[in-house]
């Protein structure tokens, strides 16, 4: 399969070696692009982590949490979901984010389970999911998900929108979803990308600035990874799974949540009520943290990587659950 390869930005993502990214088609046709970083042959493989990033995210933001994973023997295998990175974008206009539905991620969620039966990688399987990645996540974990825990960053299991915006944003969107105007931009959001326009300071990101320097410079070595706004329709798409999966039980998987007490992008709100709710899952929260628990400094991503390891560990002995 070497020759369908995809392009991997070693040089910006500072990732382990022996990474490979992959392309593949999912059921409705939609060319994706997967990315697989193995576990060092000479440690014991703890297993495979699906890491399912945010909006607006792609791989190489994660090759320095996948090289600090293979150093704790883990594979990941991780993922541009449609409409970001370089997988296809619904538009000509490849800043704007859109789906029509939610359930297009599944699809790419599909796709990506595929690759790991296909690559045979080690198992248990754990999902790490960040942001918009956690909304899709939870929705995969109650389609059956094959995996023996979840971590969660920041989920985006709510979407904070400006309180006087709220009561009108479910309304301009639905009016929007269905017709030409659904790839319109939000209001209040840019075409550029985040970290092009928001200096470090006052970020809604990460306090560390080490971090944040380098999502700049990946954002301006290779442009074409990023993503501006979401759209209307997006907006819509993503209001309406949220809302839906608040009404969902808990899925039975255990589960650790990680949520920054500074959190600014997603609702705090819901992520407390479902953890409240989930009996084998732990709500941790990080102090002074803003939105991604895994941008900000070593000692902070290292507690995701202990849940991660008592995941795998709590696994071994649950086979029977």
């Amino acid at each position: 399969m070497h020759h369908s390869d995809a392009p991997l930005f070693d040089d910006i993502a500072q990732g382990p070696a022996h990474g490979r990214a992959f392309w593949r088609k999912t059921s409705d046709g939609v060319r994706i692009r997967l990315a697989m970083w193995p576990a060092a042959e000479d440690s014991a493989p703890a297993g495979t982590i699906l890491l399912f990033p945010g909006r607006t995210e792609y791989i190489e933001k994660y090759g320095l949490v996948a090289a600090e994973l293979v150093d704790r023997g883990y594979t990941t295998l991780s993922i541009d979901w449609r409409g970001q990175g370089l997988s296809d974008r619904a538009d000509k206009d490849r800043l704007l984010g859109h789906v029509g539905h939610f359930s297009e991620y599944q699809l790419d969620v599909a796709a990506m389970m595929a690759l790991a039966d296909e690559l045979d990688l080690p198992r248990p399987f754990i999902l790490l999911g960040h942001s918009m990645g956690g909304c899709i996540g939870l929705r995969s974990l109650h389609e059956g998900l094959d995996v023996k825990g979840a971590c969660f960053s920041a989920p985006m299991w709510g979407i904070t929108i400006a309180s006087a915006l709220r009561p009108v944003a479910w309304g301009i969107s639905w009016a929007l979803h269905n017709t030409p105007w659904k790839l319109m931009l939000t209001p209040g959001t840019a075409r550029k990308t985040y970290v092009d326009i928001q200096p470090f300071d006052d970020n809604m990101l990460t306090t560390d600035p080490e971090m944040y320097a380098l999502m700049q410079l990946q954002a301006s070595a290779r442009p074409e990874l990023t993503l501006g706004g979401p759209t209307a329709g997006w907006l819509y798409a993503a209001l309406r799974e949220t809302s839906d999966l608040m009404k969902q039980p808990a899925p039975n998987v255990q589960t650790v949540t990680f949520l920054g007490t500074q959190e600014r992008i997603v609702e705090p709100g819901p992520i407390h009520d479902l953890m409240r709710r989930w009996h084998n899952g732990r709500l941790q929260l990080m102090p002074g943290c803003e939105h991604e628990v895994l941008m900000e400094a070593e000692p902070i991503r290292s507690q995701v990587y202990d849940a991660l390891d008592v995941l795998t560990q709590d696994s071994e002995n649950q086979d029977v659950a």
